[in-house]
């Protein structure tokens, strides 16, 4: 990593970046060995528990990736009633749906999926174009949580696996390439400023109401307390759930390996690789010469990129001239438009101002 693709980047006295300080104090926390063991079964018991009397232990949002794919054969091999979720935002490859129907097969597992609405989504969508934000996949990434919070209140489930584990994602990327995930208050400000088709169908709680979900829910990464070898899992799935690759890292949805490897790194400026080998380098998964040699080669097949061009600027309707307008349009942030924080704030006041009458009740 360096201060150039991610301008936030903190050195110490040392040399050494704030990110690898993240990863090295979260996988300090992280159980090893038999006590990780340990640790594991008891998860799953306890969620073998939860789950009692109703028709599933627990859920997993599946997308046709190597993270999802491996955690539905690892909750199959440990007995989990798992319902898998699934959201189509219209941009699924052949390949993922085809992954996705694999797991289903030969996990036996039931799959709820939500399509969104085309119309209404990709509105949505054109509105974060125009608004120049880096994020312009949060609403899919926050329909996708939602999918799975709906999905668990319909059929009174506590746990929620997530395929996020420390030793191939790390923590958390820099604050420059994302914004959180569960901002509605973004979402719904942006399109309401640059959007034309109005909210129908799409997915969204309040932030009351997402409150009050987030209590009931439980999310566990359950692949932190496995030994996970990406090159090994691949081998894995293959063989025992007919998975195939994709390419990179979330490259099973067409429109996300357009913006990733090439919007991302065209107009932003910064490439998903460089924090995501760094990882995989700091879990001694790779070494830094390897990853070195990797990062070298492009992110991107060219034709593949071309195919991927015409296919998204066709269904966006976009001209070749207003795409490249887009890509050459300022860079905006999402806090240039009204974001969840100011509601976190009168929470977190309330929170305090509530404090002692809570303790004065309890008295």
């Amino acid at each position: 990593m360096d201060n150039v693709n991610d301008p936030d980047l903190i050195l110490d006295e040392n040399g050494i970046c704030n990110h690898c300080h993240s990863f090295d104090t979260a996988f300090a926390k992280l159980p090893k060995g038999e006590a990780a063991k340990k640790h594991f079964e008891e998860t799953v018991n306890e969620i073998k528990t939860a789950g009692k009397g109703k028709k599933y232990d627990c859920i997993i949002g599946v997308s046709g990736g190597v993270d999802s794919t491996y955690l539905a054969w690892v909750a199959k091999q440990n007995g989990l009633r798992v319902l898998l979720v699934h959201c189509d935002n219209g941009w699924n490859s052949e390949l993922s749906v085809k992954n996705i129907e694999n797991i289903c097969e030969r996990t036996g597992f039931d799959l709820y999926t939500l399509v969104l609405d085309w119309e209404e989504i990709k509105d949505i969508q054109l509105s974060f174009f125009k608004a120049g934000v880096v994020d312009i996949e949060l609403p899919y990434d926050y329909a996708l949580i939602l999918t799975a919070h709906k999905a668990a209140l319909k059929y009174s489930i506590k746990h929620v696996l997530t395929g996020h584990n420390v030793i191939t994602e790390g923590t958390y990327l820099p604050k420059s390439w994302r914004h959180a995930k569960m901002d509605i208050v973004n979402i719904k400000a942006i399109h309401n400023r640059f959007g034309k088709v109005p909210f129908k169908t799409f997915p969204y709680f309040s932030f009351i109401k997402q409150r009050m979900v987030d209590r009931k829910l439980k999310y566990v990464s359950l692949l932190n307390y496995t030994d996970y070898d990406k090159k090994k899992v691949k081998e894995l799935i293959t063989k025992e759930l007919g998975w195939r690759d994709y390419g990179g890292k979330h490259y099973e949805n067409i429109f996300t390996r357009f913006y990733q490897g090439y919007i991302l790194k065209e107009k932003f400026g910064f490439d998903k690789r460089q924090f995501h080998l760094s990882v995989l380098v700091q879990a001694g998964l790779m070494t830094r010469e390897e990853a070195l040699k990797e990062y070298s080669l492009p992110a991107y097949d060219d034709k593949q990129c071309a195919e991927d061009k015409e296919y998204v600027l066709k269904k966006f309707g976009f001209t070749e001239a207003e795409f490249e307008a887009y890509m050459k349009a300022p860079i905006k942030k999402h806090s240039d438009y009204p974001t969840v924080q100011r509601y976190w704030e009168m929470y977190f006041k309330a929170v305090k101002l509530f404090k002692p009458l809570k303790k004065l009740v309890g008295k």
